[in-house]
């Protein structure tokens, strides 16, 4: 062998490492991509095979007790998986390049499994019609496109982990991203989950499936703030403090004295 062929073995492992990296980032947010649309249709009742209005029907202690598991297991994994503490511990299994893509593969299945196993509760609560049927559609696709205007305003591709795939792929350092108040941050701490609320409880046929999926992502959203502020804290200092002390947790409600 000669002498150079080591180092070339290890040039081609290296480069067969970041095109792996970049194929597994891609395709876990092609993934999350495809997920999201799903979910949009899962919600909304239209454009998929199974949506969460439709489905065998069944026992409802059983439906409630399945549906109520689903969401807790998506809660578990998106707290868990995002605290830094199992960043930490995780990374020594996982890669960093691979670590958020990875967090985002675990997500995009569980939302798909709520999707294949929603037990339908198809009883009405409320139907409206006409104009505030019109009204609460609307309200529906502001909520789903405030989410996505979020997460570009944040960093879109360093959310879903495409960012980190890419860099290392390119073999440049990828630094941590640094607070930063912008647009919808200047309204809201949280304007992603405020999309959420609004897509989930904006329908103009809710139905108590529909009201189960909105109640219980209403608590686990509030629950998760409190536990994701504290992180931010850590992480930002005064900074992040300050911010808290000026702008409304997730609704644009302006403060006495603000």
């Amino acid at each position: 062998m000669s002498a150079n062929s080591a180092p070339a073995a290890q040039d081609s492992s290296y480069f067969l490492a970041r095109m792996l990296t970049l194929a597994y980032g891609v395709g876990s947010y092609l993934l999350f991509f495809g997920t999201f649309l799903v979910m949009i249709g899962f919600v909304g009742n239209f454009g998929v095979p199974k949506s969460i209005d439709t489905g065998t029907l069944g026992a409802v202690g059983s439906a409630i007790a399945v549906n109520v598991l689903l969401l807790g297991l998506f809660a578990v994994q998106h707290t868990v998986m995002a605290r830094q503490g199992f960043k930490r511990w995780w990374t020594r299994f996982v890669p960093w390049p691979i670590e958020r893509s990875t967090f985002v593969l675990f997500t995009s299945a569980l939302l798909l499994l709520l999707v294949w196993q929603w037990r339908p509760l198809p009883e009405l609560v409320w139907q409206v019609e006409g104009v505030a049927a019109g009204i609460l559609t609307g309200l529906f696709w502001f909520g789903w496109a405030l989410v996505l205007v979020a997460t570009f305003v944040i960093d879109h591709f360093d959310l879903f982990g495409l960012r980190q795939t890419v860099l290392y792929a390119l073999g440049r350092p990828c630094p941590p991203l640094q607070f930063k108040e912008t647009f919808l941050y200047r309204l809201v701490r949280h304007p992603l989950l405020l999309g959420f609320l609004i897509a989930f409880w904006a329908t103009p046929v809710m139905t108590q499936g529909h009201l189960l999926l909105a109640v219980v992502t209403t608590v686990y959203i509030f629950l998760a703030i409190q536990i994701e502020e504290r992180g931010l804290v850590e992480r930002h200092g005064e900074a992040y403090e300050q911010y808290r002390r000026r702008v409304p947790m997730i609704f644009p409600f302006p403060r006495p004295g603000g």
